[in-house]
């Protein structure tokens, strides 16, 4: 018995020595992704003063009324007054699109199959989405723009690390569940 105490005491004391050793991995996520995050807040600023050949912005800053905090840019590829009179979903509707979502070094981790839709609720997709979302037209493609806090902030999301800026080329095709809000 005494052997086995003494086994456990010496695993214990292994432990926290490991532990307290500074070369092990006891940075927080902020500071592991200090660089990372650095250099998606500078492109992101970059994207805030990139201009059209006549020198007009190319991104529309979008910032939604529930969140005066948040930003997201918006490029429009079509003819918007083709699509004005078209359905703007909301909050609560069912959406229909087709993206191809890149990190800020243009890496992509995500989009849909060339034939496919990705049909979700507004509601259940990252900040930056619902706020571009809800300022489109059926019919419109659109280049979108919105730094980490609009996305998965601080989380790591399997090929998307923590703190990124992310740009997403996205049309609405259709929604097929458009909610109506309750008259009062």
């Amino acid at each position: 018995m005494k052997k086995l105490i003494y086994i456990i005491g010496l695993l214990l004391g292994g432990g926290m020595l490991w532990g307290c050793n500074p070369d092990n991995d006891s940075k927080t996520t902020w500071e592991r992704y200090t660089e990372w995050r650095e250099e998606n807040q500078k492109w992101f600023a970059q994207q805030e003063k990139l201009t059209d050949k006549d020198g007009s912005p190319y991104y529309t800053r979008v910032t939604p009324p529930w969140n005066p905090g948040a930003v997201v840019l918006v490029h429009w590829f079509n003819d918007r007054e083709e699509t004005r009179e078209n359905l703007v979903p909301m909050f609560t509707s069912t959406v229909d699109t087709r993206y191809i979502g890149r990190l800020y070094n243009d890496e992509p981790f995500d989009s849909t199959e060339i034939d496919a839709v990705f049909t979700t609720q507004v509601s259940g997709v990252v900040e930056g989405w619902q706020i571009a979302l809800m300022n489109m037209h059926v019919g419109d493609t659109v280049q979108v723009v919105f730094p980490y806090q609009q996305g998965y902030g601080a989380m790591n999301n399997g090929t998307i690390p923590p703190y990124s800026a992310l740009k997403f080329n996205m049309r609405l095709v259709d929604i097929p569940a458009y909610e109506i809000p309750a008259e009062k």
